[in-house]
């Protein structure tokens, strides 16, 4: 029997890597995939979803409706169309769920998915940001198995095959440093678009590289690895990496410390929650140590990249100050592209937000219920796009 599959996001990098692997690991004659989700991107969209045979194809713009019925016409995929129909589509039983739709737009989908996946792909980080508690609930209770997709997650859950999470001393996250790791502050100040998106190491869509660049996306995996492994806020460390070879680590009660390696590919990742928990070859490259010669690490500079100290912030916190967070995040990083605001500026407006809002987010819980989470959010995101810099 082929395995039952969906791909939220399939049209983002996250989503590509997956395609391919499954293109690579025998398409439609190994995997009946339900469902794929994109966004304005109908033309790829609909070559996935023919190139798999997928049942569902659907666009979150509603006003695209008609150009993916249009792209899939005769080919018996269905067409749907809309935020509530990318929703609807996760309530179909998988028995591989990716969740990759990025921003807090992928928390509702992400709920479903944990309902009616056994296996959840989360490369999703702000759901757990958002509401961890809530998608950590909500797969305790349909029994579905969460395996992280971001790299320095994964690298974690494998290194864990070796002891539990009560023998953990500390979690420590690498961080390449992005674009600007050799940049001075003021240097910064000026940064552009195009050099924020310039990622050294990595292939991401352009939010994902910019959020390198400022180190938020690093912020977001602090919060996200605490959810994740239930450790004290004190017990994970970031470290800089340039290489990105070691994706993390994990040091061990008796001060052992256990890292994953690999190229710096997302499939890597990817490949691993696609066929955990088995390890089949993967078309990533092998390493070669004699031309790799160093690996380097440093200290991050907090002052430099305030969003880690942030993230330290969300956690004391608590509550719902993850989804005030990465709200706020978000709103900078549309201010950000649009060219209203500086590439500092995204910090010092995500900073006033968080405190603006901090009582409120503290007194309330992700197991309030989504309305709770969306309702914190959308003030956030509102409070982010009427600051004005200083």
């Amino acid at each position: 029997m082929r395995r039952t599959v969906s791909i939220f996001g399939s049209t983002g990098s996250i989503g590509r890597n997956t395609v391919d692997l499954l293109c690579r690991q025998g398409g439609a004659e190994v995997y009946d995939v339900k469902v794929l989700t994109g966004a304005g991107n109908v033309t790829l969209l609909a070559h996935q979803a023919i190139e798999l045979k997928a049942d569902v194809a659907v666009t979150a713009e509603a006003s695209r409706l008609v150009d993916l019925e249009a792209a899939l016409a005769g080919t018996g995929v269905c067409a749907t169309a809309g935020v509530d129909a990318v929703v609807d589509a996760a309530n179909i039983s998988v028995d591989w769920g990716m969740s990759a739709i990025v921003g807090s737009a992928g928390l509702a989908p992400t709920l479903e998915l944990a309902k009616q996946a056994r296996i959840l792909a989360l490369a999703n980080k702000e759901s757990l940001v958002c509401a961890g508690e809530l998608v950590q609930a909500t797969c305790t209770e349909s029994g579905c198995i969460l395996i992280p997709v971001d790299s320095e997650h994964c690298a974690i859950f494998q290194a864990l095959a070796g002891g539990s999470n009560s023998d953990i001393s500390r979690i420590i996250l690498t961080a390449s440093g992005g674009p600007f790791n050799d940049w001075t502050k003021s240097q910064m100040a000026d940064a552009t678009l195009e050099q924020a998106m310039a990622h050294p190491n990595w292939d991401m869509g352009q939010r994902i590289s910019i959020d390198s660049a400022t180190m938020f996306n690093k912020a977001l995996e602090v919060i996200e690895a605490k959810q994740l492994f239930g450790v004290r806020s004190d017990q994970i460390e970031v470290i800089i990496h340039p290489q990105s070879i070691i994706h993390s680590m994990i040091e061990y009660n008796d001060y052992s410390i256990i890292a994953q390696l690999a190229a710096p590919d997302m499939r890597g990742a990817i490949g691993f929650a696609l066929n955990w928990p088995d390890r089949p070859a993967l078309p990533v490259d092998k390493l070669d140590f004699g031309a790799i010669a160093h690996l380097n690490f440093a200290t991050p500079d907090e002052d430099q990249f305030p969003a880690l100290r942030l993230a330290r912030r969300v956690l004391k916190i608590g509550g719902l100050a993850g989804a005030v967070f990465n709200a706020a995040k978000e709103s900078a990083l549309d201010r950000f592209i649009s060219g209203d605001i500086s590439f500092l500026d995204m910090a010092r407006l995500v900073e006033s937000v968080l405190e603006d809002l901090h009582i409120k987010a503290g007194q309330g819980s992700s197991l309030d219920g989504l309305s709770a989470v969306m309702a914190i959010d959308l003030e956030a995101k509102e409070r982010g796009f009427k600051w004005v810099p200083a």
